[in-house]
């Protein structure tokens, strides 16, 4: 899209700012009968949550989401480091 970015609210403070600048973050909510069971979910839907930057570091979003980075990070150089150091040993 060119030009101007639609605006968006944060639902914390209400702030309003370009959807490009929001960091934006996927809720699922639950609902059942009995909230001790998890097997018994009656309604289940998802929604996408919008914060600006201070809401969003002042929550702990910008940690979860460099945890979730750091973890595929490790993922994908643990793999290449072990395909490296079998062709090490076998030559």
């Amino acid at each position: 899209m060119r030009g101007k970015e639609p605006l968006v609210t944060c639902d914390n403070c209400g702030r309003k700012m370009p959807r490009n600048k929001a960091v934006s973050y996927e809720k699922t909510i639950r609902f059942g009968t009995d909230p001790s069971d998890k097997n018994n979910v009656r309604f289940m839907s998802s929604r996408k949550i919008y914060y600006c930057i201070s809401c969003a570091k002042h929550r702990g979003i910008f940690e979860k989401k460099a945890d979730e980075a750091a973890r595929r990070a490790a993922r994908g150089l643990s793999t290449r480091y072990s395909d490296n150091r079998n062709d090490n040993n076998r030559t």
